[in-house]
């Protein structure tokens, strides 16, 4: 069983989906993607989940980020599951859920953990970058459900700092000072941040956040 750490590539799978097949990588493109599994179709906390990313997918869409959910059922199982999700959360579910039922993609991901279900997939989140690199990892047990707002603002942090020399503090939100990364120099600081900053102490400066107008 592979183990997947920041900074690996994200292992490349064909397989089949909701929407078809999908080769992972293809599928992707030049996009960031969230891959992430579910325990099981018709499950209710799962089901609050897909609908909720479905309501969200213009958010991701702005993002410019692709998601694909996973779970160890099949198609036939997938497909009637979203009539419940679309029926029972008010949205139309509008992006692939994969049929791992040979645990493929689970195991390249390491996805089930046996202590917990040697069966069911537990509820892990991959966020991938255009080059294809693992850049967010998070587990959740099976009885807890996520916070999509909670990996929009991640996904925001990621791509702000992708671009720009600076990282995000405690309870960053969009919008929000940021911190200067420790490697840039106070002779680069005008140039690579107009807006000012303030030097808290030396080696915590914040700036007003770089991407911004």
């Amino acid at each position: 069983m592979s183990t997947i750490r920041l900074g690996d590539e994200a292992p490349n799978f064909t397989t089949q989906s909701t929407e078809g097949e999908i080769n992972f990588h293809e599928w992707l493109g030049d996009s960031w993607g969230i891959l992430f599994s579910h325990p099981a179709d018709y499950t209710p906390v799962c089901t609050t989940e897909l609908g909720t990313v479905a309501k969200y997918k213009a958010e991701f869409d702005k993002r410019n980020v692709k998601v694909a959910a996973l779970s160890v059922d099949g198609l036939e199982s997938h497909n009637g599951w979203i009539k419940d999700i679309n029926e029972t959360q008010g949205t139309t579910v509008n992006f692939p859920i994969i049929a791992d039922e040979d645990r493929k993609v689970s195991t390249l991901y390491d996805m089930i953990h046996p202590n917990a279900n040697d069966k069911l997939t537990v509820r892990s989140v991959f966020v991938i970058g255009p080059d294809k690199k693992v850049k967010l990892i998070i587990t959740y047990p099976a009885s807890t459900g996520r916070n999509f707002d909670e990996l929009l603002r991640v996904i925001d942090s990621l791509q702000l700092t992708a671009y720009h020399k600076v990282a995000t503090p405690a309870n960053w939100n969009n919008g929000d000072d940021c911190v200067i990364a420790p490697a840039v120099t106070n002779e680069e600081i005008p140039t690579l941040f107009p807006k000012g900053h303030t030097e808290v102490k030396p080696y915590l400066r914040m700036t007003p956040q770089p991407n911004l107008k």
